[in-house]
Parts: structure tokens; sequence; C-alpha cells
């Protein structure tokens, strides 16, 4: 039976910024799965770690309009931002292939009004998404009027401590203090600020898998208003 979806509110770092948990999110999970196995995934961009495919914009809208009364509440966010983009995205790269760009935390965009959407679909240890600081500015957001000095501090701490070696980010940084961890579970949907310092957290006991039934996959929607 299906259990109905319960939501946690979480106000994380010292900037207290919105995260909402939502357990139990999608009623047929499995079916999801089962459509993101049925298409040709594939990378996309070079920024994920893996392969993706486009997710129905039908089902994509549906979502968004799902959880568009927690945008309203918890985001001051109503009308909900458009759908910009989805994805059924599976983490195929091993630590030792990840290039640069991927061994740091990211924000999706420096716009208020960005929404991220991830639905974790897989089975097993399947790590979770972290939330970080940029230890030089405290920063754990970056909007507009911070990224000139992000990008500059960022540049400085590369140039002192030099790159990551090439694995997933497990912990803190020389230049990230980690703030927040949201494990992943079967079904389960976090809804945070795209402009939010985060990355994927895999530790080695995550199966990473070519094959979408068995590796770490989610459904990722990124909403704003083009």
């Amino acid at each position: 039976m299906t259990q109905p979806p319960k939501t946690t509110l979480h106000l994380q770092g010292e900037e207290q910024r919105p995260l909402i948990v939502i357990d139990d999110f999608w009623p047929d999970p499995d079916a999801l799965r089962e459509d993101a196995a049925s298409l040709r995934m594939a990378p996309i961009g070079p920024h994920y770690p893996g392969v993706r495919a486009e997710v129905p914009p039908r089902l994509a809208e549906t979502m968004r309009r799902r959880i568009a009364p927690l945008l309203a509440k918890h985001f001051g966010l109503d009308p909900a931002p458009a759908v910009s983009e989805a994805y059924y995205s599976l983490v195929t790269t091993a630590p030792a292939d990840l290039a640069p760009i991927q061994r740091l935390p990211h924000f999706d965009g420096v716009e208020r009004g960005r929404i991220a959407v991830l639905l974790f679909l897989g089975h097993g240890e399947q790590g979770g998404t972290a939330f970080y600081r940029q230890r030089s500015t405290a920063f754990e957001t970056v909007d507009a009027s911070r990224l000139d000095r992000f990008r500059a501090e960022l540049e400085a701490g590369v140039q002192a401590h030099g790159m990551p070696e090439a694995s997933y980010i497990a912990d803190d940084t020389a230049l990230y203090e980690r703030i927040a961890v949201q494990p992943a579970r079967f079904n389960r949907a976090l809804v945070y600020a795209g402009n939010t310092l985060h990355c994927g957290y895999l530790p080695p006991e995550v199966t990473l898998s070519t094959d979408p039934l068995a590796g770490r996959l989610t459904l990722n929607l990124f909403l704003f208003d083009d």
C-alpha cells in the first residue's frame, strides 16, 4: 500500500535556508524506474558525472504542480516557477575519472527563483546530497551580488591548496565546510534553492552501474522562469 507523503522542513546552516524533504513522494516510483530503464541515457553537459535522459514534459509538470504549495509557503514563490529542465540521472563516472569541476560543490544558478527538486529512485545504499559553506567567504548560497567574490576566492583557494584529488566529496575540504547531508531514501524528494552550494554525497558503498535499475538513479527537476 502506498504511504501518504510526509513533508519535513529543514533550515540549514548559518543562513537558515529552507530545504524540504518529502518521503513517499510519488504514488508509483517503480513506474518511474521502469520508464528510466526504457530510455536511452547519455551524457548531457560537463557537470553531471554520469548519463541522463529527459523526463516526459507532462510528468515533470505534474510534479511541479504537486510541490507548488510548498514553494509558495517556504520559498515565497507563487506561482511556482516553470519547469526549465527535467532528467532521469544515473551516476556512472568512477571517482578516478571525475573532471576537476565535478570534485567541487556547485550551484545551479544565482537567481533567487531557481529551485532544484531531486527524487531518489535507487534501492540499497545511495548516499545522499551534501550542502557546503565556502570557508573564505562563509557563503552557503551564491546570488548575483556574491558571484564575483565567490569566484575570486575559489580561484585563490585552488592556487593555494590545489584541486581536490579525483574523488567524490565526502566531508570537509580545504576550501569548503560541509554543513549538512540529506540521506538518500527510495522515493524521497529534496526541494531546495538552486543557488545553494551542494553536491552529490557518494560514499564508496554506493554502486555505480550503467543499469538504471541497479545504480544510483534520481529524477531531477530544475524550476526557473527563463
